[in-house]
């Protein structure tokens, strides 16, 4: 079988003129050249060069081979340099998912752009997905990393969630709320009667889990809305007045200007963004997940 290195030593006596100057420039004997390209030769069954007294110079079979074998030895250096890049994590598409109370905006958007800085050969796919489904999609090997809220219910085998960052919560109200005109922060005594649009899955884990959790603490399970939801269609249904809900600060990044926003009087309301990924991810995986913890 042919090798490359014939290949090189070939291409390298065409481009040199000599096997004693090609020898120079690859650094090896002149001897060693020549019983190469004698191999090389006899696996093609053709001489490549006529050797004269002068310079060797190309037969016709080696003029035929000679820009095939350069060629050759080009798509392997392209080849060699793709299969770095991507097993370097400097090329290639990270398939991003996050849920709907994970926002895409702000720092998180930031710690993004900074990877995508650094690694100018790289992309990113997002999609909105659960929780849950975001979980699934990692270990079937579907989705890459994953932006989810704790708590999680379910682990999947195979998965790692790992803390990102944690902000505060504060309560949504539609803008004609009574509570909308309170200068004061919100104390749980306040909530009792009021309609909550999203309450907990018996099998979900996240924001809605964790709004009970803290609404129980305070010795209270939160009234179901009418009308529910889980998604960012809940800031509609504040805004249409349905009931109230809350929701991270990085909410209102995006929430219409009609849903007011207010502070918490509870100090331990707070809400943890996590990471998911493989146990064992992929250069470029491992990469974007560091970056972002540097920037959050």
């Amino acid at each position: 079988m042919i090798s490359t290195r014939q290949l090189r030593y070939f291409v390298e006596i065409a481009d040199s003129g000599s096997f004693s100057a090609a020898a120079e420039r690859l650094f090896v004997a002149q001897s060693a050249l020549s019983r190469q390209i004698k191999a090389l030769e006899s696996q093609l069954q053709t001489p490549l060069f006529e050797r004269t007294a002068r310079q060797p110079r190309l037969t016709a079979a080696g003029e035929a081979f000679y820009p095939r074998a350069r060629n050759l030895l080009s798509e392997l250096l392209k080849a060699s340099d793709l299969a770095k890049q991507v097993g370097h994590g400097q090329l290639g598409t990270l398939r991003l998912s996050h849920s709907s109370t994970v926002p895409m905006s702000g720092a998180l958007l930031q710690g993004i752009s900074t990877w995508l800085e650094r690694c100018a050969g790289v992309s990113v796919d997002i999609v909105k997905l659960s929780s849950e489904t975001q979980l699934e999609e990692i270990a079937e090997g579907r989705l890459d990393v994953g932006l989810l809220r704790l708590p999680v219910l379910r682990q999947r085998e195979g998965v790692r969630v790992v803390p990102l960052y944690t902000e505060p919560l504060v309560l949504a109200v539609p803008a004609d709320h009574p509570l909308a005109r309170s200068s004061a922060a919100i104390e749980w005594a306040q909530l009792m009667d009021e309609a909550f649009i999203s309450i907990p899955h018996p099998q979900r884990g996240g924001l809605s889990y964790l709004s009970a959790e803290l609404c129980m603490r305070a010795g209270f399970f939160p009234k179901a809305a009418r009308v529910m939801s889980r998604k960012t269609t809940q800031l509609q249904l504040i805004q249409a007045g349905f009931g109230i809900a809350l929701l991270p600060k990085s909410m209102q990044d995006i929430a219409p200007p009609s849903v007011h926003f207010l502070p918490l009087a509870d100090p331990d309301c707070h809400s943890t963004v996590a990471l998911a990924c493989a146990q064992a991810p992929n250069a470029l995986v491992e990469q974007f997940c560091q970056t972002l913890h540097e920037c959050l």
